[in-house]
This record gives C-alpha cells, structure tokens and sequence, in this order.
C-alpha cells in the first residue's frame, strides 16, 4: 500500500473535521482515518505509473468555447419585458417588500 508517511494521523483528521465543521466521536476519527487513507493509497498508486513523454492536462478531451460571441443587438422594449409581469411601476418590475428597515 501507500508508505507510512503519506498516512493520514488521528491529529490531522481532526484538523480536517475541525475545518469542515464537523463533531466527530472517537471511533468516527479511526473510521475516517482509515477510510481516507484507503483513498489516498489508491492515489498514491497513481506514482508508479510510467507518465514519461505524457502532456498534462487538465481535462481528458480538448476544452472548446461554444457559446456565441458577445455583439451588442438592441434591447428588448420595456413594454414587451414587463408584457407578463404581475405588478410593475415606473418601468420597471415591482417585487414585494423582502427586507424591512427596522
């Protein structure tokens, strides 16, 4: 497996639980210990492999941009955009009160 020293310890799962927010009992830190070690031992497996000559990257299949390029096209009419609203004033659409001045 994974060699010792790469080991989670029972202090740094704490830390980990501390960060994340979480209360755990006594035998929740072993079980997670255990757990993420198993994890980090797969991970780790990953060093033996032969990456000589392999690019890296950060996704498996090329990235490209499909959205449209942004072009400045005339807005929709104010009277078409508040068409389906419910309630509306001045132009513009009119919401009930949420926060409260207090």
């Amino acid at each position: 497996m994974a060699s010792e020293q790469m080991l989670l310890t029972h202090e740094e799962v704490e830390h980990v639980a501390l960060l994340a927010r979480l209360q755990l009992e006594p035998a929740q830190v072993e079980q997670y210990r255990e757990t993420l070690n198993r994890i980090l031992g797969h991970f780790l497996q990953l060093n033996e492999l032969n990456t000589e000559g392999v690019e890296p990257t950060s996704h498996p299949a090329p990235v490209l941009n499909v959205l449209r390029k942004d072009e400045t096209r005339p807005s929709l009419p104010v009277e078409e955009a508040l068409a389906n609203a419910p309630d509306q004033e001045m132009n513009c659409f009119k919401t009930p009160v949420i926060i409260q001045e207090t």
